[in-house]
């Protein structure tokens, strides 16, 4: 640890330095603005340009005062207190969103409106390669979403708006903002620095960004491994001290989650020429991470996770504290994932076009290398290199319809290297083609909309896993929007939605090391298709705000990750399998202004969330699968159940939280009730709820040269509770951080 004091202190001082030049160019035009109504936004993440309040599918919209506080180090964290999304759990460097029960390969995560590159739908210990802290506004779509986005977005789409290409000039010549910030629980240190501009003709119009954060291993409030685990493993929850299989004691990590560590880089710069008539802009980024996974030794996993039977890795035992201390720093004695992205993307914009109004064209090409590191040995290397074409072609008054005409061509080209490459290398084509309309009838509003998508996969190693595959899909869409008055509406939505399954869906054989699992795909598989129906209501009057949404999704194919109920080895076996399957689910939001005077805006609000998935097929279906063992292998044969609970799936909650505005203060105090989950799959266990309290505070100033600075502190788990989420495959191996408060102070300028 005493070496990396110098390097903080070097990393603080630059920030103030990047701080104090930026405060001396900036000019007198402060870039914050507080947003109230975030409905007020308008929503990049379709091709027409309607606000939250407008659109006819469910969305919710994160940006101002709310995104900053709701920040944090993953995607998924960031959005997870938006009703009916929570977040996915990996460690603290792995977080992807879950809209509605759905997540993984049926939640598209966008980049200004273009698929991220990474591959976080491989595995649920790959990150996803998106900093939210570099974020104007996120947008969460609700619901299917392949209408937009193709057979990714079936279950929603989170699009992350960053600005990193300009589409217009800045209203000053010079602007942005800039954060420090510091953290206990983990000795957390992040830095931001955003600045755009202008040039003095106005056409030239430049963004450039920078973060980096490093944080330590986090606290936790009592035992990494949950009581039912220690007990299963150790029999004595009171006897914190066993043998490793060498004679040696092993204390249980207490108090602090080892290998939980991380540290983020992410950079960007673009340029953009822009006319009266459109623009075009360039921009390239890059996002290193490097995280721990808590709760892995390949020592375990290689014996089948067995305590205590580490025959082969002898001359990888250390001496108890320094083990702990390079765990600590650097996760070197268990696994250690560096992934790197780099980004080039173009972007260009026509406006007045004849018959058209606007064309939005926006390429993107991603070259990704995730690194999995067991001690100082490399396990397994993901390699994945994709480009993604969009093009958006807006319409106005056709027939009385207002639409837009997209074609999305995307191709991914993966390979994974190393002994515990689960997945073989595959080549992805997919091309799809939709049209979105709107149409407003006296107190309706009506949108339609239509999407087909070609794709094909092959895969390297066709001969011995499988042959390769081609999709059709097709997707179709309408909801409509009935007005009764200014104050309430009522909105319906219908949609079939289709995927194709994904490659790892139909080709993963062998050990998946991020789950302890043998994985095991099925080449077979055939596309899954979903039809939705929901009803949602919204009632806004003075101060109140009420809105609420009902749903029911009926799967035909549903393809998911069964447990077998074989061990082998004590490492159990999942496959993949197909069952048609049931989703429904509702949420409830409420906002009171309660008071609103020169004692400031109090707000009171509550929401809640609930989704049960249950497969709804007959009987059971016959898998067979081979577990190998280096030359040989053991063969397998099992009936699947094709009904009961759908594995690892988000318990229902309610949260409420009171905040308050002043002239220059604004606080917040909130809690989140996550109920237990008794709902399981097969094989599944049951999780306890748990209750996440958070507080926020911060002071604001708008200076008289134009800036503006913020002070701000803010509060998670403040109860120190132990919280395990269902969603997660490390729930009996690691917590959530227990109680921390972070402070700093944001410039914007």
């Amino acid at each position: 640890m005493p070496a990396a004091l110098p390097a903080r202190c070097r990393l603080s001082a630059a920030l103030l330095l990047a701080l104090a030049a930026t405060t001396a160019v900036a000019q007198d035009d402060p870039r914050h603005t507080e947003i109230r109504d975030l409905d007020e936004l308008v929503v990049r993440a379709t091709p027409l340009p309607q606000t939250a309040e407008d659109l006819t599918r469910p969305v919710e919209v994160l940006a101002g005062s709310r995104l900053d506080e709701a920040k944090s180090a993953t995607l998924g964290e960031t959005v997870s207190r938006l009703p009916g999304v929570q977040s996915s759990y990996f460690g603290p460097g792995v977080g992807r969103p879950i809209i509605r029960g759905l997540d993984g390969a049926r939640v598209q995560v966008l980049s200004d409106g273009l698929a991220s590159g990474d591959v976080s739908t491989v595995s649920v210990d790959h990150a996803v390669s998106i900093e939210p802290f570099l974020a104007d506004q996120i947008e969460v779509l609700k619901g299917p979403s392949t209408l937009l986005y193709g057979s990714g977005a079936i279950g929603g789409a989170v699009n992350v708006v960053d600005g990193r290409i300009p589409e217009r000039a800045t209203e000053a010549p010079l602007e942005g903002r800039a954060e420090l910030r510091a953290g206990s629980g983990n000795d957390e240190r992040t830095g931001m620095l955003r600045l755009d501009g202008t040039s003095a003709s106005g056409n030239l119009v430049f963004h450039l960004d920078a973060l980096h954060r490093e944080t330590g291993d986090y606290d936790i409030p009592g035992y990494a491994e949950s009581a039912a685990l220690r007990e299963a493993e150790h029999g004595d929850d009171d006897d914190h001290d066993h043998d490793d299989g060498h004679g040696h004691e092993e204390e249980e990590a207490h108090g602090t989650l080892p290998n939980s560590f991380v540290r983020t880089d992410s950079a960007a710069l673009g340029v953009s020429w822009v006319g009266d008539r459109g623009f075009l802009g360039v921009g390239v980024s890059l996002f290193n991470t490097r995280y721990g996974v808590p709760g892995h030794s390949h020592a375990e996993e290689d014996e089948g996770h067995d305590h205590g039977d580490d025959d082969d890795h002898d001359d990888d035992d250390h001496d108890e504290d320094e083990h702990e201390e390079q765990e600590h720093e650097h996760g070197e004695d268990g696994v250690r994932i560096v992934m790197d992205q780099r980004r080039y993307e173009a972007r260009g914009g026509l406006d007045g076009l004849g018959a058209f109004d606007t064309l939005r064209v926006k390429l993107a090409r991603t070259e990704y290398t995730h690194t999995e590191y067991e001690g100082d040995a490399v396990g397994t290397v993901f390699d994945n290199d994709s480009t993604e074409l969009r093009a958006e072609l807006v319409h106005r008054g056709w027939a009385g319809w207002d639409g837009a005409f997209g074609l999305q061509a995307w191709e991914r080209d993966f390979v994974a290297v190393g002994d515990e490459a689960f997945v073989p290398g595959s080549s992805s084509r997919d091309v799809g083609l939709f049209w979105i309309g709107t149409r407003e009838f006296a107190s309706v509003d009506l949108e339609i909309g239509a999407r087909h998508d070609r794709n094909r996969i092959d895969v390297d190693e066709a001969e011995a896993i499988g042959p390769s595959r081609d999709f059709d899909a097709t997707s179709l869409s309408a909801a409509a929007r009935w007005h009764f008055g200014d104050d309430l509406h009522l909105s319906f939505g219908l949609d079939r939605a289709q995927r194709s399954p994904t490659a790892e869906e139909l080709y993963s054989n062998g050990l998946h090391v991020a789950t302890r699992s043998y994985e095991f795909g099925d080449p077979d598989l055939d596309r899954e298709t979903a039809n939705r129906a929901e009803i949602g209501l919204h009632w806004h009057r003075g101060p109140l705000r009420f809105g609420a949404a009902v749903y029911a999704v009926d799967y035909q194919d549903f393809v998911y990750l069964a447990d077998t109920g074989i061990e082998d080895g004590g490492t159990p076996a999942h496959v993949w399998s197909q069952s048609d399957a049931r989703f429904t689910g509702g949420e409830v939001d409420v906002r009171w202004t309660f008071l609103d005077n020169g004692t400031g805006r109090w707000t009171l609000r509550g929401f809640g969330d609930a989704v049960r998935g249950r497969l709804d097929g007959d009987g059971t279906r016959e898998v067979s699968f081979a577990v190998p063992h280096g030359d040989h292998a053991h063969d397998y044969t099992v009936d699947i159940a094709q009904t009961g609970n759908l594995p690892r799936l988000a318990p229902w909650r309610a949260g409420a939280e009171l905040r308050w505005e002043g002239d220059q203060w604004r606080a917040g105090l909130g809690a989140i009730r996550y109920a237990r989950q008794d709902r399981v799959a097969r094989y599944e266990d049951e999780k306890p709820g748990y209750t996440l309290v958070n507080a926020n505070l911060a002071w604001h100033l708008d200076t008289a040269s134009g800036r503006a600075l913020e002070l701000f502190v803010d509060g998670n788990n403040l109860l120190d509770e132990e919280a395990r989420p269902h969603t997660s495959f490390l729930r009996d191996l690691a917590p959530l951080p227990g109680r921390s408060v972070s402070a700093g102070v944001r410039l914007f300028f």
